[in-house]
């Protein structure tokens, strides 16, 4: 039941990189950001502990640079350089509204922000400060939805959230197809089965293994994290049963 309280202590919010760029086409929009924040701000007045994972295609994906000739693991160095600023950008908009934040790199940026050390991630966490993972797994080839689902399992969140265009899954894409329906709820299997691709198949067998829940929403409906987080019927829930 949804009330006042929230469902979860500790959760992993997943972010694209084209979520900060708002109504722009490239970049990082400030009041985009600003507006993430300010939810993000609600629930640690909650009492919930938040780690985010941004990605970077805002700035650069590194698939789609290999696709026009550039070397795959350079284009993803870039691409884990590019969620670092993304992280930076997001922690700077956290502070200014008086959260404590902090980023934490996989790879090593010592100048700019913290390396990743899972206890040292935890504590901040019990802190009530929101952690930062930039830089992805700190590896080519994988995504930042892997290492959403990573980072979820590292830490012990409870469930990983999701932000997308869409308000759920879909059995097709519902900006092509008006017919297409939404799930409220589905299992792992069934995303890998169908194909569904509202994440890359590894992030999904992790999220399955490790029987951490994965719940898709829409990141521009004002307030569904906070609905979320109290238990409410918001996007689609995905679990192993």
């Amino acid at each position: 039941m949804a009330d006042g309280n929230p469902r979860y202590k500790r959760i992993l919010v997943k972010l694209s990189g084209e979520a900060l760029m708002g109504t722009g086409d490239y970049g990082i929009d400030p009041l985009m950001i600003r507006r993430i924040g300010l939810e993000i701000q609600e629930l640690i007045g909650l009492g919930v502990q938040v780690a985010v994972v941004i990605g970077g295609g805002n700035i650069f994906r590194g698939a789609g640079l290999a696709r026009a000739g550039m070397d795959r693991v350079t284009g993803d160095q870039m691409g884990m350089l590019a969620t670092v600023m993304n992280c930076l950008a997001m922690q700077d908009a956290l502070e200014s509204l008086g959260c404590h934040a902090r980023v934490m790199s996989a790879i090593r940026i010592n100048e700019v922000c913290e390396d990743y050390i899972r206890r040292r991630a935890t504590r901040h966490l019990e802190k009530g400060r929101v952690v930062l993972f930039a830089a992805g797994t700190g590896n080519p080839f994988f995504t930042t939805d892997t290492a959403a689902s990573l980072r979820a399992i590292e830490i012990d969140a409870e469930v990983l959230l999701k932000a997308t265009k869409v308000n759920g899954i879909y059995s097709d894409d519902p900006m092509k197809n008006p017919d297409a329906v939404r799930y409220t709820h589905l299992t792992f299997d069934r995303v890998l089965d169908e194909r569904l691709n509202v994440m890359d198949a590894t992030a999904i067998v992790m999220c399955r293994d490790n029987n951490l829940p994965l719940q898709v929403f829409n990141l521009n409906n004002a307030g569904d994290l906070l609905r979320i987080v109290r238990g409410e019927d918001v996007g689609t829930v995905v679990t192993n049963h």
